[in-house]
C-alpha cells in the first residue's frame, strides 16, 4: 500500500517535476559541490567526468553526451579553453534546441566566444560564467559568477546561480565573463604577491606579524589577500596558510590564469608589467621551487626565506 506524501515531500517531488533538468560536465574539486547542490535544491542532476569523480545526488552517465542528452541546462566546469572547445564539439550535436549551455570554467576569451558562436549556430543560448571562491564557496553555495552572454541567457541561468552561488553579475556579451575574472585575478595574483613580500619585509624589520596586519588591515594596505586570505599563519581570519597552505586555490591554478591575463593583454596590445611580473613570480614558484600543489598564499615562506641576492 502506497503511503501518502507528507507536505515536505510534496513539496519536492513538486520541485523536482519543474524544475530544469541538467547535465553537468566536469565533477572536479568545483564541480563536484555544485553540482550536489544544484541536485539537493531539487533539481534532476545528470552528470560525467573523464575520472568517473560523482557527486552527491547526481546521476552517473556513461558518457558526455549521454549526459547533455535531453537536458534543458547543460553546465561544464573543465581545466582550459582546449578541452572547452572539445567537449562543447562532442555535446552540442546532441543538445535539445533551446537549451542553456553554461560553462562555469576560467577560460580565454577567444575560447568563450567560439563556443558561443557554436552553440548560438545548434540554437542553444549560452552564458560564460566563471567563478569566484574557491572550493569552499562551491560547497557552500557562495560563489560569486561573472558571465557573458545575452540578456535572455543570463535571466534563464539566474535560478542556477542563486543555487550555486550568492553573487552573479552579468558584464557584458559572450566572452565577457571570462575578461571579468581574467582582470580580477590578475590583480589577485598581483596584490597577494605584494603582501606576502610585505610580511616578509616587516620580518626582517622586527615588525611583529599581528601588528603588521592591525596596521594594514585598516589603513590604505586593505585588500582582500590581507583582510580576508591572510597569508601568514595564525593572523587574519582563517586561511590556508592556517593548514600548512593545502589548497584553496592552488599556486598553478594561479600561474594558469595570469598566463590567460597575458595573453588576452597581447591580443588587444594593453601594457600590464605588473600581471606580466607576477606571471613570471608564480611560473618560477610552481615550476622551479616546489610550489606545485600549494595555495597560492605560500609565496609568503618563499620570499621569507630568501634574501634579495637569491
Amino acid at each position: 500500500m502506497l503511503r501518502p506524501l507528507g507536505a515536505a515531500a510534496l513539496k519536492l517531488e513538486e520541485t523536482r517535476v519543474t524544475q530544469p533538468t541538467v547535465g553537468f560536465i566536469g565533477l572536479g574539486n568545483m564541480g563536484a559541490p555544485m553540482a550536489a547542490n544544484l541536485a539537493a535544491a531539487g533539481y534532476a542532476v545528470t552528470g560525467f567526468d573523464t575520472a568517473g569523480t560523482t557527486a552527491d545526488g547526481v546521476k552517473v552517465a556513461g558518457s558526455a553526451q549521454e549526459a547533455v542528452t535531453g537536458a534543458d541546462v547543460i553546465i561544464t566546469m573543465l581545466p582550459d579553453g582546449a578541452v572547452l572547445r572539445s567537449v562543447a564539439a562532442t555535446v552540442l550535436p546532441h543538445a535539445r534546441p533551446g537549451a542553456l549551455f553554461v560553462d562555469c570554467s576560467t577560460v580565454d576569451v577567444e575560447s568563450a566566444r567560439a563556443v558561443a558562436a557554436e552553440a548560438s549556430a545548434a540554437s542553444v543560448l549560452f552564458v560564460d560564467a566563471p567563478v569566484s571562491g574557491g572550493i569552499g564557496g562551491a560547497t557552500g553555495g557562495t560563489l560569486t559568477f561573472m558571465t557573458g552572454g545575452s540578456d535572455d541567457a543570463f535571466e534563464k541561468a539566474r535560478p542556477l546561480f542563486d543555487v550555486m552561488g550568492q553573487k552573479a553579475v552579468h558584464c557584458g556579451a559572450a566572452g565577457a565573463g571570462q575578461a571579468a575574472k581574467i582582470c580580477n585575478n590578475m590583480i589577485l595574483g598581483a596584490t597577494m604577491i605584494a603582501t606576502c613580500e610585505a610580511f616578509a619585509l616587516a620580518d626582517k624589520l622586527g615588525l611583529d606579524r599581528q601588528k603588521m596586519f592591525d596596521v594594514v588591515s585598516t589603513s590604505s594596505g586593505y585588500s582582500w589577500s590581507m583582510n580576508a586570505y591572510c597569508p601568514a599563519p595564525g593572523v587574519g581570519p582563517q586561511s590556508p596558510s592556517d593548514n600548512d597552505y593545502t589548497p584553496g586555490f592552488a599556486a598553478e591554478l594561479m600561474l594558469k590564469d595570469l598566463g590567460l591575463s597575458q595573453q588576452a593583454a597581447a591580443a588587444v596590445d594593453a601594457d600590464t608589467p605588473m600581471g606580466a611580473a607576477a606571471l613570471e613570480l608564480y611560473r618560477q614558484f610552481v615550476e622551479d621551487e616546489g610550489g606545485r600543489g600549494r595555495d597560492f598564499s605560500a609565496m609568503l615562506p618563499r620570499f621569507a626565506a630568501r634574501s634579495r641576492e637569491s
